[in-house]
């Protein structure tokens, strides 16, 4: 089955592409993978400090995990898989994706304000002439009844 992979992170464009993923895997019959990734970053400190800190990042990420894998279920009957890794966001993208041949389409939300698309659609823009799939990304301010409709 070709899977949709979208990001899961704190930005509010990710509402977009989680919403996207989800609509365009029940219309055509795919499933969708969430990645989380933490940074390493978060864990400079002591061994006991960082295993703490480590085990409450899971927990927030499995639990905005639900929120959105319930409306998968739920109102598009979609069953997303959540992945969770540790690293560099676009490196563990990039790994993913060349470790599960089901993956067939990035989906990423960009942001709207004037630093840009986001981080993460510069960088993964950058290497996208590399990737063995391609890339859709969705406009952070794009309306609900648009998506929907172009979905």
């Amino acid at each position: 089955m070709r899977k949709f992979l979208v990001v899961l992170d704190d930005s509010r464009e990710c509402l977009n592409a989680m919403r996207f993923a989800a609509l365009r895997a029940a219309h055509t019959g795919a499933g969708v993978t969430i990645l989380s990734v933490i940074p390493p970053e978060e864990f400079q400190h002591w061994m006991g400090v960082a295993d703490l800190m480590r085990a409450e990042a899971r927990e927030r990420i499995e639990a905005h995990f639900e929120v959105f894998a319930k409306w998968m279920r739920d109102k598009q009957g979609v069953n997303p898989e959540l992945e969770i890794r540790e690293g560099d966001p676009v490196s563990e993208i990039l790994k993913l994706v060349n470790e599960d041949s089901q993956i067939g389409v990035l989906v990423l939300g960009a942001g709207s304000d004037k630093s840009g698309p986001g981080p993460l659609v510069t960088q993964m823009s950058k290497n996208a002439g590399g990737l063995p799939i391609p890339i859709t990304i969705v406009p952070g301010e794009m309306s609900k009844e648009r998506l929907e409709r172009i979905t």
